[in-house]
C-alpha cells in the first residue's frame, strides 16, 4: 500500500459519510486515474464502498435519522438493483460504462443545482 491509494481511500470514504453514499462516483475516477481499467474501477469501487456505507449506515440508524419505515422497502430494491448492475456491468464494454456513468453524475449534478 502506498501513501496515494491511504489518501484516495481516505477521501473516498469521508465523502461516502459525509454525503450519505456517492463515494463510488469518486472513487472510480480515483481509481481509474490510478491506473485501473473502467470496468475494474466500477467493481473495485462498489467493493470497497460496502465497508465504508455499512458503517456510515450504522451511525446514521442509532443517531435516528433513518425512517424504518423505509429501510427494509428501500434496501431490497437496492440490493436486486445491484444484482442487476453487476450482471449488467459484466456485459457491457468499459467505454460504455464509462459512458453511462458520466451521464448519471452529470444528471445528479443537474438535479443539485436545480
Amino acid at each position: 500500500m502506498n501513501l496515494r491509494t491511504l489518501l484516495g481511500g481516505s477521501f473516498i470514504g469521508a465523502a461516502n459519510g459525509l454525503f450519505g453514499g456517492g463515494g463510488g462516483m469518486i472513487a472510480v475516477p480515483v481509481l481509474e486515474g490510478m491506473g485501473r481499467p473502467a470496468r475494474s474501477a466500477h467493481a473495485t469501487a462498489i467493493a470497497v464502498i460496502l465497508p465504508a456505507s455499512a458503517v456510515s449506515a450504522a451511525v446514521y440508524v442509532v443517531n435516528g435519522f433513518v425512517p424504518l419505515s423505509l429501510l427494509l422497502p428501500v434496501a431490497g430494491g437496492v440490493l436486486l438493483g445491484g444484482l442487476a448492475g453487476a450482471k449488467l456491468l459484466a456485459r457491457v464494454s468499459g467505454r460504455a460504462a464509462a459512458f453511462l456513468f458520466a451521464g448519471l453524475m452529470l444528471a445528479a449534478g443537474l438535479r443539485l443545482l436545480f
